[in-house]
């Protein structure tokens, strides 16, 4: 991992010069100011991989500055230099948080050579933070049962796309395990020592958005008391994934095509742009080719992000992997909780099959991490299971029921409507502003009609 930027401090004027024109000659953003106040105030306005500073400078020493920049920016490394330099006060720089010390006067090639040093230990620390990630990654993997032929096609699509940069677009209903997909995508690629960052777009008001999304300056709006970088930018290198991407407003949607088109975001409140190199992987349950007809969504944007797409089955049209995936979370849950993995009883496991789960694999396991805690027998049976799969009653998803020779065509419609409510309000997993859009309600009427079928 490179230090990009270098941010130096020092009082005098010819070692600013200096290592300004050295470290830019080898290709370094170089920022050079002249005390530590004014390193503060830089490093609140803006992101710095490290910072070289003099130990004595008027105002603040370079010991007063190591632990205030740290405070600032924790990941930042520090190499402290002084021409009065001892091993006392070394060990009082790395207590204070440098990482390296630097005597004057010094040789150009002994500046490169801490530079290099701290860039080994960032790979290094990128390293580990990859095989925490591998060890996760045996749980980020283990939803991606693909017995199936649906589930086959999309393993050969994650395959084949994930060692490229193209930008790919996710769909299908809610509880599929898009985001897994997306790790998974990220875990196979040539980026995977880098950041993964996930944004669920419906989850922050849009007046958010843009400030996480691509940061923002100091003073940009009420309450930004200091600069602070996006998730573009902490993706950096890395994979980005927009959830619910459907649900981004259409301000936003201009400025992320933008972003895909020139590789540059801009922070809000600046006028500069700042270059970035992030892949973008998109997720919705929306059709984004309706919402593109409906007006809804950018046709221009749909196609940028739709350059592979990978569609999630729902679980109900894969009953065949529904034994592997039960197999697999109570294992996993059985360790999390500290109790003993029970097998499902072969009545148990033919209703989980037979369910038709509007939750997907996210309700899948949630009923069976209960089942566990509610289970006393040696198997898993029918009882320990949810009530709404232990009746066979596949909420959501059966058809209203009427009364026999009952022909009022306003009692059906309401026994339709009241379905349909609850269709929406599972599928978005109680979303009512999401399940609003999808049934094409106000929030308001949808309320109404919420506490009128008495679906609280």
């Amino acid at each position: 991992m490179s230090l990009r930027s270098i941010l130096i401090a020092d009082d005098e004027e010819s070692i600013r010069h200096v290592l300004t024109i050295l470290l830019s000659d080898r290709g370094y953003e170089v920022r050079a100011v002249s005390n530590g106040e004014e390193a503060l105030q830089e490093l609140a306005a803006r992101d710095y991989d490290a910072l070289v500073t003099d130990v004595r400078m008027p105002k603040m020493s370079g010991l007063e500055l190591v632990p205030r920049a740290l405070a600032i920016a924790p990941e930042l490394t520090i190499i402290v230099m002084s021409a009065y330099g001892s091993q006392e006060l070394a060990i009082e720089a790395m207590k204070a948080g440098a990482y390296d010390y630097l005597g004057k006067p010094f040789r150009p090639d002994e500046v490169l050579l801490v530079l290099r040093k701290a860039e080994e230990r960032e790979r290094l620390r990128a390293q580990n933070r990859l095989l925490r990630r591998e060890l996760e990654g045996s749980r980020v993997g283990s939803e991606l049962v693909a017995t199936g032929a649906a589930m086959r096609e999309v393993m050969r699509i994650v395959q084949k796309a994930a060692p490229t940069k193209a930008t790919m677009l996710i769909t299908g209903e809610s509880g599929t395990g898009k985001e897994r997909i997306a790790r998974a995508l990220h875990q196979l690629s040539q980026r995977a020592d880098r950041q993964f960052v996930a944004i669920n777009c419906a989850s922050l008001p849009a007046a958010l958005i843009e400030s996480e999304l691509f940061g923002h300056a100091k003073g940009a709006f009420t309450g930004a008391q200091s600069a602070r970088r996006g998730l573009f930018e902490e993706a950096d290198g890395g994979t980005l994934l927009l959830d619910e991407i459907g649900d981004l407003p259409p301000s936003l949607q201009v400025s992320l095509l933008r972003v895909l088109q020139e590789g540059e975001i801009r922070r809000v409140g600046e006028s500069r742009g700042v270059k970035v190199d992030v892949r973008v992987l998109a997720a919705t349950h929306v059709d984004l080719k309706e919402a593109v007809a409906q007006g809804r969504f950018r046709e221009d944007l749909f196609y940028r992000l739709n350059v592979v797409a990978i569609h999630l089955p729902p679980l109900r049209e894969r009953p065949e992997e529904i034994a592997q995936l039960a197999a697999r979370f109570i294992e996993r849950h059985a360790q999390r909780l500290g109790v003993r993995a029970r097998p499902l009883s072969a009545p148990a496991l033919e209703r989980l099959v037979r369910y038709r789960w509007p939750g997907n694999v996210r309700e899948l396991e949630n009923a069976l991490e209960r089942a566990l805690v509610m289970s006393d027998d040696e198997q898993i049976e029918i009882d320990a299971l949810p009530e709404s799969i232990a009746q066979d009653a596949p909420a959501g998803h059966q058809p209203p029921p009427l009364i026999e020779g009952d022909l009022s065509v306003k009692r059906a419609a309401r026994a339709v409507e009241a379905d349909l409510i609850r269709r929406a309000l599972v599928q978005t997993s109680g979303n009512r502003s999401r399940a609003a859009e999808l049934l094409e309600l106000s929030p308001r009427a949808l309320l109404y009609k919420i506490r009128d079928y008495g679906l609280e």
